[in-house]
């Protein structure tokens, strides 16, 4: 059998190496290939094509290779028609996978983390639903949307409760940390790309001057390889610590301001509860307020369905703002991190990749579609 895989970026090379794994150890002859990076090659994928190679951000990147992108499209079609495998697996990257999709005539399609419709341009669910034939989410509320235009759609549990394991117990991070047990830890998560750095953590860095004289803290902020430059905490006592050790400080930290995105949900997994802002250019945000139509822009909250974390949004993203929050956070540790509990929970069981590798082999093997 032979299964195709894409996978555009950093992320999806993560969730397809999983993936690779559990196959391989269900059904050791499955043949698989396609575009991915250098961790499902790792894992047995055989890359017909990096994703590194043609990996660009923003639109002015995107322009400038477009005709490599396309050409990138056109080579992978080929090898669709080629290879004739028996499913084309997508993995997240919407904008070139759906793209791919549409070229894969006559060949089985799985979606792997599909658009966001549930959040914004609720009519893609409609348009995916014609091309692809099962559908595979990772949060239970991407559902409905999908179920309303008539998708075959599974929820089989979220990958992060597997991965978000400290490496070390909470003494011992403790230890390595240099944290005593009188003090308390706050984190600071800005993101890794340049413009979160650059909005989101001048008004953090005022937050710490703020809480430093209230309150007996140490601060860390986890940072991501290729960043380090774009750091400056202006001579506060900040520690900067490679964001490869984020889940063992996490475990130990008491709050965190965080950039909404998956971290604040690695972090919910942890009972970390954060301060979760997200700032954006003006024009950016009043065409974002025009198609985005949800309550909550954190996925702890969203999962939830009531705001259990403080979200700060444009204007509301101060220092004094974020520090009063933390605050509010060190008082109602307790009982935030009971919520974010129960709205973890419902990522579901673990073992999630082995369960979505069993329905890919299922729907590669199935000839009713």
């Amino acid at each position: 059998m032979k299964i195709m895989m894409s996978a555009g970026e950093a992320s999806g090379d993560v969730h397809g190496a999983g993936l690779a794994r559990e196959i391989k150890k269900i059904s050791p002859l499955t043949e698989l290939f396609g575009l991915g990076g250098n961790l499902m090659a790792a894992q047995g994928v055989k890359l017909v094509r990096n994703y590194k190679d043609y990996n660009v951000m923003g639109v002015v990147e995107v322009i400038k290779n477009l005709r490599r992108i396309l050409k990138l499209l056109d080579d992978l079609t080929e090898i669709i028609r080629v290879e004739r495998p028996d499913l084309l697996v997508l993995i997240d990257y919407p904008d070139f996978n759906w793209r791919l999709a549409k070229r894969a005539i006559g060949v089985k399609i799985l979606s792997y983390i599909p658009p966001s419709a549930w959040a914004w341009r609720k009519g893609r669910a409609k348009d995916c639903a014609k091309i692809a034939d099962v559908f595979i989410a990772i949060f239970p509320f991407e559902l409905p949307v999908y179920q309303a235009a008539g998708a075959k759609i599974f929820f089989l549990g979220n990958p992060l409760v597997d991965t978000v394991k400290p490496s070390m117990s909470r003494s011992e991070a403790r230890k390595f940390f240099h944290v005593e047990e009188s003090e308390q830890v706050i984190l600071l998560m800005p993101g890794s790309r340049r413009q979160e750095i650059k909005l989101l953590l001048p008004p953090m860095l005022g937050a710490v001057k703020i809480l430093s004289a209230n309150r007996r803290v140490k601060f860390f902020l986890p940072i991501a390889d290729g960043v380090e430059q774009l750091i400056d905490t202006a001579g506060l006592d900040i520690k900067l610590v490679n964001s490869a050790r984020r889940y063992d400080l996490m475990q130990i930290a008491d709050a965190a301001m965080a950039t909404s995105g998956t971290v604040v949900l690695e972090a919910a997994l942890l009972n970390l509860p954060c301060v979760v802002l997200y700032k954006m250019a003006p024009l950016n945000f009043f065409i974002g307020k025009l198609l985005v139509d949800i309550k909550f822009f954190s996925l702890p909250n969203i999962l939830a369905g009531e705001e259990i974390l403080t979200e700060l949004l444009q204007e509301a993203v101060t220092s004094e703002k974020i520090s009063a929050e933390i605050l509010k956070l060190l008082d109602n540790r307790t009982e935030i991190a009971k919520k974010l509990q129960a709205a973890c929970a419902k990522l579901g069981e673990p073992g999630a990749a082995f369960r979505v590798a069993k329905k890919i082999l299922e729907t590669a093997n199935d000839q009713s579609y």
